[in-house]
């Protein structure tokens, strides 16, 4: 097995290795690699949905998004096997993931990481960024290290969906209760700090809404900027796995009438470190 690092600040590609016949001394050198890395990219592995939850296992349990579904297809295609209209429902939500974002921030307890295997791929665009959020803290100035330190931002995929202009009332976890979180968060594992934040924050307690966006869309601009963003290619079959405490991501755009299927696992977050603060 080889572990190698991407040209940014984030992410290494692992090879020489079968995930869906994973040793456990594999997983010893693959899971300090996450820490490290906060997003591993295997490529070809073809993992059936049983092979990629039983990988997804070996990082947490399983955060369920749909009732009897582990493994959710996050796909453009009906059941007929057409490709679904640009306003239909679903589809508001996969457009609505072209922001940057971190998974279930808007939820009690915040996802620990992600994992999304490639079934069929566009010919052009449909890639996924991810952006480095503790490089992007280390890069703060001390005056606005010292501002953020004490502020906290709710969360609300309504709130993020309604903004974008998509239907509010259909999504992963939908609650009309927004969860406060701190613009920082401490790692649990590494102890590095790191900017949590992304397209479900707003409405920072104790600043004016214009104040609070301001502030927001400032630091995500400057947060997601290279040498802090990976843009990944995806090939059928390829397997990505990010750390939601550390990394925002987003999917870029592709032509809506070309067939998209991804298929999506979620590894829920310890409730000791991924809580939200309290309830709006």
């Amino acid at each position: 097995m080889q572990i190698q690092p991407l040209d940014a600040t984030l992410g290494a590609v692992v090879t020489g290795v079968r995930l869906a016949e994973l040793s456990d001394a594999e997983w010893e050198d693959i899971e300090p690699a996450f820490h490290t890395y906060a997003v591993l990219v295997f490529p070809g592995q073809h993992l059936s949905a049983a092979e990629q939850i039983a990988f997804a296992r070996r990082f947490g349990d399983i955060e369920t998004l749909a009732e009897g579904y582990d493994a959710v297809p996050i796909s453009t295609v009906d059941r007929t096997g057409a490709v679904m209209d640009a306003e239909h429902p679903v589809m508001q939500v996969v457009r609505g993931n072209q922001h940057w974002h971190t998974d279930s921030s808007y939820m009690p307890v915040s996802a620990k990481a992600s994992m999304l295997s490639a079934k069929v791929v566009t010919a052009k665009g449909g890639e996924t960024e991810w952006a480095d959020m503790r490089a992007a803290y280390d890069a703060l100035d001390d005056d606005t290290r010292a501002r953020i330190s004490k502020l906290c931002a709710h969360h609300s995929i309504a709130y993020s969906q309604a903004k974008a202009g998509f239907d509010s009332t259909v999504g992963y976890g939908m609650d009309e209760v927004a969860q406060l979180r701190p613009l920082v968060k401490v790692h649990p594992e590494t102890g590095r700090p790191a900017l949590f934040i992304g397209r479900h924050s707003h409405a920072i307690p104790g600043l004016a809404r214009e104040e609070s966006d301001a502030l927001l869309d400032q630091l995500l601009r400057d947060a997601c900027q290279p040498p802090r963003v990976y843009r990944h290619h995806w090939e059928p079959g390829d397997v990505v796995v990010w750390d939601n405490r550390c990394v925002l991501h987003r999917a870029c755009e592709w032509d809506l009438a070309e067939p998209r299927v991804m298929r999506h696992t979620r590894v829920a977050g310890d409730p000791a470190t991924e809580s939200a603060l309290t309830t709006l």
